[in-house]
């Protein structure tokens, strides 16, 4: 995969005008070269007969406003973010959707004549990807979410408490994040009826005996940390606290499983990755950008053949 870099979107250089068919969307990261973005939208792109191309362009951070200000000169009609531009492109664009407000973080932005509007769609992804793996709806379940401290996992975590999932329990290597967090979506889970033996919404530090104690009252475990994305990471958590009964769910999306999912399917626990999340939240931003339906079987053959690559 061509990576373009800031310099070609703002110059408008001979790069950037030698892609074809033409470039009109594409995904702003530092790093971006791994993303498997470009391979699943531009088979969709081809699939819907839009005659134009998905990037990857390499934007640092300084670099990202006057990147995101070329986009309308440059004829695109939006971008994917990722790290780590989500939540510094919040305080640059020209108006966010409610989602993305209350989460002070976006993942896409539509061109809109000369404005930008930013949007979320990782957690409406997340609550697809949840039901196709699993078949089971995210506001049915007790969820232990590792990675609350930001980023992927605050948006991850609002969006199950604006399903009203049974029960959420917050890990996070520095407790004072899932703390605060924990406090922020306290209102939604504010219930009458009488609570459990555990309370819904817990935030816990990221030790052994912590986890093994709310092992018991969780259905699902999803991992939106950084831990697990090189194998030489720690375990995430011990393959023996594990059960047949868990499901986890690991946003991580390598190639291969991680060691998360590795011990999660020796303990014959349900397990899945990271693509089906990308692919939903994928499709959302498509939707958006083009307000067609996104052809999900085309995108989803797509980015499991870029994954394998």
């Amino acid at each position: 995969m061509n990576v373009l870099t800031a310099n070609d979107l703002i110059s408008n250089s001979a790069a950037l005008q030698a892609v074809s068919p033409v470039a009109k969307l594409a995904v702003f990261g530092d790093p971006v070269a791994h993303s498997k973005s470009p391979a699943m939208h531009n088979a969709a792109l081809q699939a819907l007969g839009v005659d134009a191309s998905y990037v990857a362009v390499h934007v640092e951070p300084h670099q990202l406003e006057s990147a995101l200000r070329a986009l309308p000169a440059r004829g695109f009609l939006g971008a994917n973010l990722t790290i780590p531009h989500k939540a510094a492109a919040f305080d640059i664009i020209d108006e966010v959707d409610e989602s993305a407000r209350e989460l002070g973080v976006v993942n896409t932005i539509l061109v809109d004549g000369d404005r930008l509007r930013g949007f979320n769609t990782d957690g409406p992804g997340l609550v697809r990807a949840i039901r196709e793996q699993f078949s089971v709806d995210v506001k049915d379940l007790r969820i232990l979410l590792f990675g609350a401290g930001g980023g992927a996992g605050r948006a991850i975590a609002l969006q199950c408490a604006m399903e009203n999932c049974q029960r959420l329990v917050l890990v996070n290597r520095t407790l004072e994040k899932a703390v605060a967090l924990r406090d922020e979506l306290a209102p939604r889970f504010h219930s009458d009826r009488l609570e459990g033996p555990v309370d819904r919404l817990e935030a816990i530090p990221h030790e052994i005996g912590p986890l093994r104690q709310q092992l018991d009252y969780v259905d699902l475990i999803i991992n939106a940390s950084s831990l697990g994305m090189k194998r030489s990471d720690p375990p995430i958590l011990p393959a023996s606290l594990l059960t047949p009964n868990l499901m986890v769910f690991d946003t991580v999306y390598a190639s291969g499983d991680s060691r998360l999912l590795e011990d999660a399917r020796s303990a014959g626990a349900r397990a899945a990755n990271g693509l089906a999340m990308l692919l939903h939240q994928g499709a959302l931003s498509l939707e958006i950008w083009l307000n067609r339906t996104a052809p999900l079987t085309v995108m989803r053959r797509a980015l499991e053949a870029a994954a394998k690559s």
